[in-house]
């Protein structure tokens, strides 16, 4: 899936679920990926409305996710991150907020949009067009859509139930995967974009108002009203240039579908809209009105997460899901060397992946297993153990986490592996999702998520949620830590009760920093040899930004 800076420019994908290139990150097509992260930056400015760039051709319908982003020859810098979206139970509370885009064809409502998002300044805005949802054409309709003679504009080419399905999954907060169609063939490719991490949802489409339950799932409806001789000028020039047609049966089709449908089915919905725009893009007024109504909802949408972890679950038992490594004088010497902090970065990192080799090892003892008869060289027959799911996945909590991916790959060959960046935000105090990262179809696997220290338990309890979204199964995910804090095993279970949790340590303070006492220090800089400026520091979890 294309994905597009805040200015609206192309890029690469951001998540990448696959890691194909569809990836909230394929991203959120779940992110593309060849370099995880190249470098970070802090935010930048507000962009004014300005007049956008010319369209881009393309023969392909375009829904996509705008992520907070800026590229440069040499790096990806990510410039924002998603604050939770979900309460202390870890069940979403934010829903996206969505916009609907109604209008006549070629009215302007994708400049409508980019002008919005330009404007927004807000992370992971999802662009969802109505033109990925046409139904899939037989042999005898294919014939007339080759011939001009098949009706794109009629309620009956769309496949509604699909498009109703999508989007509110989105505004859930759900990961989902989106048909992409192409109208040079007429059918949908075999290739399906993953969308996933949506603040805010603009919903494009020349029937955007035309179904009840569409318009149940809308927060705010825009129509775009534009003259009907720009909309005709307008669908020429994209026919031609984009979609290969000639000009002959763009307005033979123009007369007899277009035109009519219009007339019928989409100048009626204009009731329907909170907002008209004449002129569509030219229209600063409207969109500047448009851009103040939509911060002001998303402010009334906030919420905090750290501060609840910080003040709940004081003084009760540890929960039964956490699984604690026995404290053998072997880990307990080597606790002793990395917990002091005159020990040198070598024996830091030496006795580190020693006990994270252990700790994956002890971790793996939890993982269903079912018997299994295998035939020996000699003839006999051994009666064993064989994984009884699919396959295992870990995900590791930038960057702290990824230390402990070389334990993982260790002892489990093949493994597939994914990335989630996660990242406080200084001025309020609560992590935000920066990037993102996943294996295709890990809906099916155990997954092992991995960060090296767990303080509140706030970057986890994110992952944790990006999991759910991606349609992990709650007890197919271990969370793994090579020190947590009493706050954080706390946290994890109390919204994640089926979350096996399993570390070789936990310590019951945490400071008013968030640090772990009496702690590790912080692993990342100790591990990695950094030591952050005073403006880019990283907690026990996670990085701070």
């Amino acid at each position: 899936m294309e994905t597009t800076s805040s200015a609206g420019k192309p890029d690469e994908p951001r998540t990448d679920e696959g890691m194909e290139a569809d990836g909230s990150m394929s991203r959120s097509d779940s992110g593309s990926g060849d370099d995880y992260l190249d470098g970070l930056s802090s935010r930048v400015p507000r962009c004014p409305l300005t007049p956008s760039l010319s369209p881009q051709k393309r023969t392909t319908s375009q829904s996509k996710t705008e992520p907070p982003l800026l590229r440069t020859d040499k790096r990806t810098i990510y410039t924002a991150g998603r604050p939770p979206w979900y309460n202390v139970t870890g069940t979403t509370f934010k829903e996206a907020f969505v916009i609907g885009l109604c209008g006549g064809s070629a009215s302007g409502k994708t400049t409508v949009a980019n002008k919005i998002i330009e404007a927004l300044d807000v992370p992971w805005v999802v662009l969802l067009s109505m033109d990925s949802f046409y139904k899939v054409l037989n042999k005898e309709e294919q014939e007339l859509a080759a011939k001009n003679e098949y009706n794109f504009d009629h309620p009956d080419a769309f496949d509604f139930e699909l498009l109703v399905t999508v989007l509110r999954k989105l505004k859930k907060g759900k990961s989902v995967k989106v048909p992409v169609y192409d109208f040079t063939s007429h059918c949908r490719r075999k290739e399906w974009k993953t969308v996933y991490g949506a603040n805010v949802v603009i919903f494009e489409g020349i029937l955007a108002f035309a179904n009840k339950e569409l318009l149940k799932l809308l927060d705010m409806k825009v129509f775009v009203d534009t003259d009907s001789d720009i909309r005709l000028i307008r669908r020429l020039k994209r026919d031609i240039s984009q979609r290969g047609r000639d000009i002959s049966g763009i307005i033979k089709q123009y007369n007899k579908f277009v035109k009519p449908a219009f007339e019928q089915y989409i100048e009626p919905t204009v009731q329907s809209a909170d907002i008209v725009v004449p002129r569509g893009g030219e229209n600063f007024v409207a969109l500047d009105l448009i851009v103040q109504h939509v911060h002001s909802q998303l402010e009334k949408r906030e919420i905090t997460v750290r501060s609840a972890l910080a003040s709940a679950h004081q003084g009760q038992p540890l929960p039964k899901t956490l699984s604690v490594m026995e404290s053998k004088p072997q880990v307990r010497g080597m606790h002793t060397i990395i917990r002091n902090k005159e020990t040198n970065r070598d024996e830091f990192i030496f006795y580190s992946k020693r006990l994270m080799r252990l700790l994956i090892e002890h971790a793996l003892s939890f993982l269903p297993l079912k018997p299994v008869s295998v035939e020996t060289p000699q003839g006999g027959v051994y009666d064993g153990k064989r994984l009884s799911g699919k396959r295992i996945t870990g995900v590791s909590i930038l960057r702290a986490g990824e230390t402990m991916e070389q334990a993982l790959m260790a002892v489990c060959k093949d493994i597939r592996l994914g990335k989630i960046l996660i990242q406080t935000n200084h001025d309020t105090g609560e992590p935000e999702l920066h990037y993102l990262r996943l294996p295709k179809d890990i809906s099916e696997d155990y997954v092992i998520l991995m960060d090296s220290t767990v303080s509140t338990g706030a970057a986890a309890l994110m992952a944790v949620r990006v999991l759910l979204d991606h349609d992990v199964a709650e007890d197919k995910i271990f969370l793994l830590s090579l020190l947590m804090a009493e706050m954080g095993v706390h946290s994890v279970a109390y919204a994640f009760p089926k979350v096996r949790i399993i570390t070789t340590a936990v310590d019951k303070e945490v400071n008013d920093q968030f640090h772990i006492i009496p702690g590790i220090g912080n692993f990342g800089d100790r591990y990695f040899g950094t030591d952050a400026p005073s403006d880019w520091c990283e907690s026990d979890e996670g990085m701070d930004f």
